[in-house]
């Protein structure tokens, strides 16, 4: 439960990071905040999730999850990158903006997956 409560946390601070990104096209502070608070949260869930799980963390779901995690994780390299490169109030580089997009679409779909089976059992 502990992991279903910070996923949806995760949820929340993805959405605010990435729609923010997405209608702004700039590293803006709040960018920068919640998409890195997202990964922690999301990182933190997983852990419980997995610890909490009394199935084999190598499941079709575990997959996706896993997945979307890695491409949340990528999303954080790459926008801290830019951010790095090109500094605070720069426009997101064409490439991040697109990945941003994908990586989040992907990320609540496995979200949206996990609360369907979650709901089932």
């Amino acid at each position: 439960m502990i992991g279903a409560s910070v996923v949806t946390i995760a949820l929340v601070s993805y959405s605010i990071g990435i729609i923010s990104e997405q209608v702004k096209k700039k590293l803006i502070p709040r960018v920068m905040i919640f998409v890195t608070m997202g990964v922690v949260l999301d990182v933190t869930a997983t852990i419980f999730m997995i610890l909490g799980s009394k199935n084999s963390p190598f499941t079709l779901h575990g997959f996706i999850g896993y997945s979307a995690l890695l491409a949340m994780i990528i999303e954080v390299i790459r926008i801290w990158n830019a951010f790095i490169k090109r500094g605070i109030r720069s426009d997101v580089p064409g490439a991040v903006h697109l990945y941003s997009r994908y990586a989040y679409i992907w990320w609540v779909i496995a979200y949206i997956t996990g609360t369907l089976i979650a709901m089932s059992s």
